[in-house]
């Protein structure tokens, strides 16, 4: 039986939690240092919402969500990675990709949107690629948030009952229901290959998504790297004196309305 927690609780641990981020945050931008988060999992595993609440009182303006739509076709005749890399984190950025390359070995070719040969270059490849991005200094987090079959079924006919909650619903999520075993031997394929000791994955239980974020966060704030410990809280300077209190000043004739 999944544990839940109230909803006061859930808030509350939250708001702590997003004080930290904070400081993580501040202290990426202070260093320039680039921040890469992988957030993967099964449809309705929860994916927007950990992102949502992770960088909801994050500075927009070095904070991005990266969720990549279907490829065009001058995409499609591109290097697989070739897409994504436009998207990497600048000095001082945090970058949360919902979904990444590894739509190649999930969706992609459960759905047989890719070939077999393609699916095992991807496997390859990306413990390669992710090697370089983590050698170049990017801090590099990739989650796998688990769901069970059940609890995506009731998910899913949440959204299939709410008018707000529709238009998640995508043809590919409709027949994916069917296709949960197919779904789990592709993910452990994927893991088997691309758990490396530079880029490791890190599976969340997501059948409560409060649990779920407030257990994701957790790991992310711990795991970050040691000398974010030396995290400063912003130095902030008081404000020069106060400011002089503004009147309002009525204009001495009727404003006319403009006429072309």
């Amino acid at each position: 039986m999944t544990k839940k927690i109230g909803k006061k609780e859930y808030e509350a641990e939250l708001a702590e939690l997003q004080i930290e981020l904070n400081r993580i945050a501040h202290w990426v931008q202070k260093n320039g240092k680039r921040v890469l988060v992988l957030v993967e999992g099964r449809d309705t595993a929860g994916k927007g919402g950990v992102i949502a609440a992770m960088k909801a009182h994050m500075n927009s303006r070095s904070c991005r969500t990266v969720a990549l739509g279907k490829p065009t076709e001058a995409e499609s005749s591109q290097w697989y990675f070739q897409r994504y890399l436009a998207h990497l984190p600048a000095a001082g950025e945090f970058v949360f990709f919902d979904r990444s390359w590894y739509n190649r070995a999930g969706v992609e070719m459960v759905m047989g949107f890719c070939t077999p040969q393609q699916t095992q270059a991807f496997l390859k490849q990306a413990p390669v690629l992710e090697k370089l991005l983590v050698d170049d200094g990017i801090l590099l987090f990739k989650y796998w948030l688990s769901v069970d079959q059940d609890e995506q079924e009731k998910r899913f006919r949440e959204r299939l009952d709410d008018p707000l909650k529709q238009w998640k619903l995508s043809p590919v999520d409709v027949l994916s229901r069917s296709k949960y075993d197919e779904y789990t031997a592709a993910r452990e394929a994927m893991l088997e290959a691309t758990h490396t000791k530079h880029a490791p994955w890190t599976l969340v239980d997501f059948n409560s998504q409060k649990l779920g974020r407030l257990n994701l966060i957790r790991h992310f704030i711990a795991n970050f790297p040691d000398e974010s410990v030396k995290v400063i809280t912003p130095e902030w300077k008081p404000l020069p004196g106060k400011p002089k209190k503004e009147r309002y000043r009525v204009p001495p004739k009727p404003i006319k309305p403009y006429k072309g």
